[in-house]
């Protein structure tokens, strides 16, 4: 009888981190990375790669599903729909959010969420933590939960029901820097927003073209500059998520030129969708692409782009928030065209994420391959307390990996595999796309068939980040 030495072993592999990229056999047992080299041992399982790219699984690190939201709307995505479709896209671990509502504990919040993610999910997964309602039984809760392996919180400068002030952010910070746990920051001015909304309510424009107008790049300038001053003044960085243009990174710039240390996000929205997207007209479909910050101008995508390419941006996830269109559930709340007030923000996005930074950023020559690999996979593990486990590939790493086919092809919602009925994203073209995606050596999708199992995911409990001090764009890179 032939004795194997690996379960699984990937051949003529051209491999990439964020550092290297090397041609190699992998060698995988017990769903880690055991060898890395050519010619190695033969595996009870073998796979040609034909020297096509293979990259570590992508990690999003900022994604929504299945939270808790007053009727009638509902998240179209569960843990498994969600997990599902993340893992046809070549992402192999998520870290959604546990949203706590105002009034309720810290842990009664991450217990909930608990619930809804167990025995469903398809590829592992961690939490942050939304805090909505930081009261002195949750500023002494935090801490506990930071040591137990929720390492990274969300706070919102915006919504009614999720907004802080100053006085409790800094509270927040405060504990971030003392634990040493990453702060997240959704930067929009509140009461800016409001202003704006009231005067369009009152000249009629209600349509959801006008959810542009009422964020204009300025509120986000503005929270940005607030948010920095924040962190400069308790002393913890923060990660500042879904940045969407020129203004907000100009801030950024300027704190790193200061020696503040600020991290920042973006997402496809802001490449790939304009204010256009929200429509010309008084037409609803524009609710498809109502998130916020909101899409911005053609000219400002190539600034996002460029922050993409000179280091400003360190991490690039989907801001996945799964509303269907055409449901009451969703974009449609109670089954009716409603006020770009009322619209659920937030757009789907887990699966195209990496094709499309892969097709018009590494293909198109915008990025480097090692630069795609840093934002879409090392530097979520290294933020947010997953690193080395997650994030590379190197012995003793989790075996998650996407072996890349480089097949043209264009985005259809029909052939997604999450649960909405739409893709903002729905005919553009890619270039190249995952193939094959392995979540602990495991074979969850390969060549648009899931062949994952529900529940086989597992919960991280995560340390603290690792990313190093950022001061000036084009540092960044880990």
């Amino acid at each position: 009888m032939t004795t194997h030495t690996f379960d699984l072993v990937i051949r003529n592999a051209h491999a990439a981190t964020a550092s290297d990229t090397f041609k190699c056999d992998i060698g995988i047992q017990d769903g880690r990375i055991a060898q890395l080299g050519l010619g190695i041992a033969s595996g009870s399982k073998e796979i040609d790669a034909q020297g096509a790219w293979v990259t570590p699984g992508g990690i999003d690190g900022h994604c929504h599903l299945d939270e808790p939201i007053p009727p009638p709307l509902r998240m179209a995505d569960n843990f498994e729909t969600g997990t599902r479709s993340a893992a046809c896209g070549g992402t192999t671990t998520i870290i959604p959010f546990a949203v706590q509502r105002k009034g309720q504990s810290l842990r009664e919040a991450v217990s909930n969420y608990h619930d809804r993610a167990q025995d469903l999910a398809c590829i592992d997964y961690g939490f942050h933590m939304i805090i909505t309602d930081p009261s002195e039984q949750v500023l002494q809760e935090l801490p506990g939960l930071i040591d137990e392996g929720y390492t990274s919180f969300k706070m919102y400068m915006t919504y009614e029901d999720m907004k802080l002030n100053d006085h409790q952010i800094l509270d927040l910070l405060d504990i971030a820097r003392t634990k040493n746990a990453m702060a997240m920051v959704h930067a929009e001015n509140a009461d800016c927003i409001e202003w704006l909304t009231r005067r369009l309510e009152h000249q009629e424009r209600i349509s959801p073209r006008y959810h542009a107008h009422s964020r204009p790049m300025l509120v986000e300038r503005e929270a940005t500059h607030r948010a920095i001053s924040l962190s400069e003044l308790a002393g913890a960085p923060i990660m500042i998520v879904h940045v969407s243009g020129k203004e907000a990174m100009d801030q950024i710039r300027w704190a790193r030129n200061q020696g503040i240390t600020i991290y920042a996000e973006t997402c496809p929205q802001y490449l790939f969708l304009t204010e256009q997207d929200l429509g010309c007209d008084d037409r609803y479909e524009g609710a498809r692409c109502v998130c916020s910050p909101p899409p911005r101008d053609k000219n400002n995508q190539q600034f996002v782009w460029q922050g993409l390419s000179d280091g400003l941006f360190t991490i690039f996830s989907s801001d996945h928030a799964p509303f269907s269109y055409d449901s009451p559930e969703g974009k449609k709340p109670g089954g009716k065209q409603v006020p770009f007030r009322r619209i659920p923000n937030g757009i789907p996005g887990l699966e195209t994420r990496l094709a499309l930074l892969f097709s018009y950023g590494v293909l198109d020559g915008r990025l480097s391959i090692n630069r795609f690999v840093e934002l879409t996979s090392t530097n979520p593990a290294k933020a947010y307390g997953l690193h080395p486990r997650k994030g590379t590939i190197a012995i003793g790493a989790d075996a998650d990996l996407v072996i890349w086919s480089e097949d043209p092809q264009t985005i259809q919602n029909i052939n997604l595999h999450h649960a909405v009925d739409y893709t903002p994203y729905e005919g553009i073209g890619l270039r190249a796309a995952p193939g094959l995606t392995l979540s602990r050596g495991q074979i969850v999708y390969e060549h648009g068939t899931f062949k994952g199992a529900v529940g086989q995911g597992q919960f991280l409990r995560r340390t603290a980040p690792t990313l190093q001090p950022i001061h000036s764009p084009g540092s960044e890179n880990q």
